[in-house]
């Protein structure tokens, strides 16, 4: 009787765009592609590293070792040189030299270890609270977002905030008492020597502060077209079949190659800025230590310099390019890493749900008390965020706790969202919702949920084998509870068939979109909920499959209470009771041969539909 009455089963806001463009998160997602690197903007990383904070001390103190010993080298080279021609040994210096050289190697190859497993576990652990909110979130706050977008978050950001999170801080510390360390032992050395250095530094570093910006800039502007890529190529992927149909490949092809292009457009832009830059810092430093030859060699011929000296000066010019690379890199990491903190963090305006908060309610058997309704709906009312009008308006609902219930109307009559309500996708504005007499809001989710069985209306299946997909509600049901609900909705010959019968992979099946449904019928039986709610669960069925579906309709209704939303009305015409409605609330309720009868909407649906006005044939 008309498509759902509000978008993706009533959860999503009005106005939130399908997968496969910018969903509406795109205005924060592209402020924090601007996020400036200040403390406040750091502290946000500084989130993701503080549960590892003893890792990273540990790093930095390996990181200052091999600084150290990389500091040291060149005065023992000086030691080395100033006793040839003497009668001094050797040996000790080049021994000092020798040890240098390995504790180099031990503490760089264990802060590369340390440092790679921080990188890893601070991934692993951003990847880990994303994932939990996004599937223990409100399903409405999460359909803000379209699916490509919050992919991209678990994928791309995260692994932006790998180097940020893990090494910065590492490489920020060393970099600093290398790059120090170095011009104080350069000044020992020779101060007129160190003044040339000096000026080639600061030349190259305001080259750079002006570059940097850039650079970040750039990257940020990449990562957010990724995100916009990701979102097209999954809208496009999912609906698929339409876009074949609609001749469309071209169009697609052309749309998502767009946005790949936009984000290779940013990063060669980042690639060209960044060669510039780290020409720009290696060619300064490059003339810097041409300058200091040409002057050390001059002072060495008028006897004011001694030939050892200036080689361990040398020495330290050419290293004092590695802890000026190290910052280099790490304020480009931190750059990127603050935005894509920035963007993680734009989740946390998805609550979690709390599904064990409120009271247990035991199961009420249908015959102590046949006259108690199972559900009921006290003068509900919803209205989603942004929308004019209310979805649901005092709406007044009961479910017999046997029998069959069937809510048809037009498109937007809220029949989805009396569906969501029901099973706590979304709360009332007001009104009082109970299951067998006890007031939702006392109750916990999870045993509202419990009680319940669904099958929406696009029935989709999770990733695994026929076995996953069946036992996905109740992983504890047995074989023959498993066997038993693919024989009720007549798919177990279909099942055996295949090549590994239960454990095929639903991906290796050839499965029909009608019998994939009835997987996820026998999903939901299983184990027979006290309440059955099937979203136009026969709307992918041919005729004969159709009956079928009747036949577990019938049996689930016998001993607790289905129902059904009907876009088409041969699917309810023999439901117990059938219930109207319009705008939000009940308009009128009977048995298919009352409201024909009785109501003007009701018939002119049926006309509309071309449907027989007689009942169904019983199956």
């Amino acid at each position: 009787m008309g498509e759902p009455d509000t978008p993706e089963a009533g959860t999503r806001e009005p106005g939130t765009r399908e997968a496969g463009t910018v969903a509406s998160g795109d205005a924060a997602t592209q402020e924090a592609a601007r996020v400036p690197l200040r403390w406040e903007n750091l502290r946000l990383l500084w989130d993701f590293v503080r549960p590892h904070r003893a890792v990273v001390a540990v790093g930095i103190v390996l990181g200052l070792g091999a600084t150290a010993a990389a500091l040291a080298m060149p005065l023992a080279v000086k030691r080395v040189l100033d006793t040839v021609g003497t009668s001094g040994s050797v040996t000790g210096p080049v021994a000092l030299l020798i040890g240098l050289v390995l504790l180099g190697m031990l503490t760089g190859v264990a802060q590369w270890v340390l440092l790679g497993r921080l990188a890893e576990h601070i991934v692993l652990d951003a990847r880990t609270s994303l994932v939990q909110r996004f599937l223990r979130g409100r399903l409405g706050d999460v359909q803000r977002r379209s699916p490509g977008e919050l992919v991209t978050r678990v994928t791309s950001d995260t692994l932006l905030l790998r180097e940020a999170a893990s090494s910065s801080a590492v490489q920020l510390v060393n970099g600093t008492v290398s790059l120090v360390g170095t011009v104080v032992l350069m000044a020992v050395l020779d101060l007129q020597l160190l003044l040339t250095t000096l000026v080639a530094i600061v030349v190259v570093g305001l080259l750079m502060a002006v570059l940097l910006p850039r650079i970040g800039e750039a990257q940020r502007e990449a990562q957010r077209a990724v995100g916009e890529l990701g979102s097209s190529l999954e809208g496009s992927l999912r609906a698929l079949r339409t876009v074949k149909a609609s001749r469309a490949e071209e169009r697609q092809v052309d749309a998502v190659v767009a946005r790949a292009r936009e984000s290779a457009r940013h990063s060669i832009r980042a690639v060209w800025v960044s060669a510039g830059a780290w020409t720009i810092a290696g060619g300064g430093i490059q003339l810097a230590i041409i300058a200091i030859l040409g002057i050390g060699a001059w002072r060495v011929d008028q006897g004011a310099l001694a030939v050892s000296t200036l080689v361990a000066f040398l020495l330290y010019a050419f290293n004092i390019v590695d802890p000026i690379t190290t910052l280099t890199q790490t304020f480009t990491q931190l750059q990127s890493g603050v935005a894509a903190a920035a963007r993680i963090r734009e989740t946390q305006d998805v609550p979690v749900e709390d599904v064990h908060a409120g009271r247990t309610l035991a199961y009420v058997r249908a015959d102590t008390a046949p006259d108690a309704p199972v559900l009921e709906l006290r003068g509900v009312r919803l209205t989603y965020e942004g929308a004019r009008a209310p979805a649901v308006d005092g709406l007044d609902l009961v479910v017999p706790r046997r029998g069959h219930v069937a809510l048809v109307g037009p498109s937007g009559a809220g029949k989805t969202s009396t569906f969501s309500l029901v099973l706590r996708f979304v709360e009332p504005d007001e009104g009082t919702l109970l299951l067998d007499g006890v007031p939702f809001d006392e109750l916990s989710i999870d045993t509202v949920r419990e009680r319940l069985g669904y099958v929406e209306q696009e029935t989709p299946l999770v990733s695994g084998t026929v076995r996953d997909n069946v036992l996905f509600r109740h992983p504890g049901a047995s074989e023959a509870e498993l066997w038993a609900a693919l024989e009720a909705v007549r798919l177990d010959a279909t099942v055996r068939a295949l090549p590994q019968s239960l454990d095929t992979p639903l991906t290796a099946t050839s499965l029909s979109g009608g019998e994939r449904q009835r997987v996820a019928l026998a999903r939901a039986v299983v184990r027979e909920p006290e309440v059955l709610l099937l979203d136009e669960a026969t709307a992918q069925l041919d005729g004969l499959t159709e009956a079928a579906i009747q036949d577990v309709i019938a049996r689930v209704a016998a001993h607790g209470a289905v129902v059904t939303i009907a876009h088409r009305l041969s699917t309810v015409v023999d439901a117990d009771r059938i219930v109207l409605m319009d705008h939000g609330r009940v308009r009128a309720t009977g048995t298919h041969a009352e409201l024909l009868a009785s109501d003007d909407m009701y018939a002119e649906l049926v006309a509309a539909l071309r449907i027989s006005t007689e009942s169904a044939p019983t199956p």
